[in-house]
């Protein structure tokens, strides 16, 4: 039974992906339709270089400002928001069983014959099972190195969880340079459309000779690079930026769900009832029931797809 406010598992998601185009277009359509509107003529907008001096001077501070890895990042931070590749609920079931299935191993067999898992993730069948967790190098390293933390046995909880709120932390701080990156960049834009209006000026001024009409038209362009650079600035840079951080931090809970699941267990706790510690870690919006889980980790991931397909169909 699915609750009210919870999405099954498997559940589309490309609505969510039109989320950008469908804002892009509203944002352009009434800027744009308003200024013909006003009986503003488009054609004047279209004045490339200042764009050219906008963006390339942006595009520029940027390289300056960030090393090589934050810059390719910024590229990649890119793609997920627009895409929107945020974890699914299907990602967050994946993780459960894994989770579900390495506590039982832990639980019922020694240390020789459970520390394959963790050595050799690529071979075992707990994370073979799941191709697309595979695909997170970092968040089955993550797993990996704390259940094998919990295999040698020394550790404390309370140090356990320590170490994993310092190293979240630090995941976090990684996650983010692509939202510094950029709300930085967004911060600059007005000015440098200032610097263009400036430049813009400039050259009308070099033409206080010629007729009015000749010279509105340079400064009707000069000021096009103000327009620019505070648009770029707060209606595209600024709200990328903003959808950057809401998806990295959606890919962060995984980490968290990881985290708890592996705490509730060190502390005592079965592993069905450590699973649910980690599930109630899991957005409202995107949490899978009790009911999903349990199919999930007791008769494995084709049985939770067929779960899905059942609920997503009623």
């Amino acid at each position: 039974m699915l609750l009210s406010g919870q999405a099954p598992c498997g559940a589309p998601r490309e609505p969510d992906r039109l989320n950008f185009v469908v804002g892009i277009v509203i944002t352009l359509g009434c800027m744009l339709g308003g200024f013909a509107a006003l009986g503003g003529h488009l054609h004047v907008l279209m004045q490339p270089f200042e764009f050219v001096i906008i963006g390339g001077s942006s595009l520029g501070i940027f390289i300056v400002a960030n090393p090589l890895p934050t810059i390719k990042d910024c590229g990649k931070a890119i793609m997920e928001a627009v895409l929107n590749k945020g974890p699914s609920p299907r990602d967050f079931l994946d993780v459960l069983s894994v989770l579900h299935a390495l506590l039982r191993e832990l639980r019922g067999k020694s240390r020789s014959e459970v520390e394959g898992h963790f050595d050799s993730p690529r071979e075992s069948p707990i994370f073979t099972a799941f191709p697309k967790l595979m695909l997170n190098a970092d968040l089955v390293t993550f797993i990996c190195d704390y259940c094998r933390l919990i295999i040698i046995g020394n550790a404390k909880t309370h140090e356990i969880e320590a170490l994993l709120d310092e190293e979240i932390q630090t995941l976090t701080y990684d996650r983010f340079k692509p939202v510094h990156a950029l709300n930085a960049v967004g911060d600059g834009l007005p000015a440098l459309g200032i610097v263009a209006a400036v430049l813009g000026i400039i050259h009308a001024m070099g033409a206080l000779d010629q007729s009015p009409q000749l010279l509105g038209g340079l400064i009707g362009a000069a000021l096009v690079g103000t327009f620019a650079g505070i648009f770029f600035s707060y209606g595209i840079v600024a709200p990328i930026a903003h959808k950057i951080k809401v998806v990295r931090q959606q890919q962060l809970r995984l980490f968290t769900l990881v985290k708890q699941t592996l705490l509730a267990f060190m502390n005592g706790a079965m592993p069905q009832v450590a699973v649910e510690f980690g599930r109630k870690t899991i957005p409202s919006k995107q949490r899978p029931t009790i009911d999903a889980v349990e199919t999930e980790t007791i008769a494995g991931p084709s049985a939770g797809e067929g779960v899905a397909e059942v609920v997503s169909q009623s």
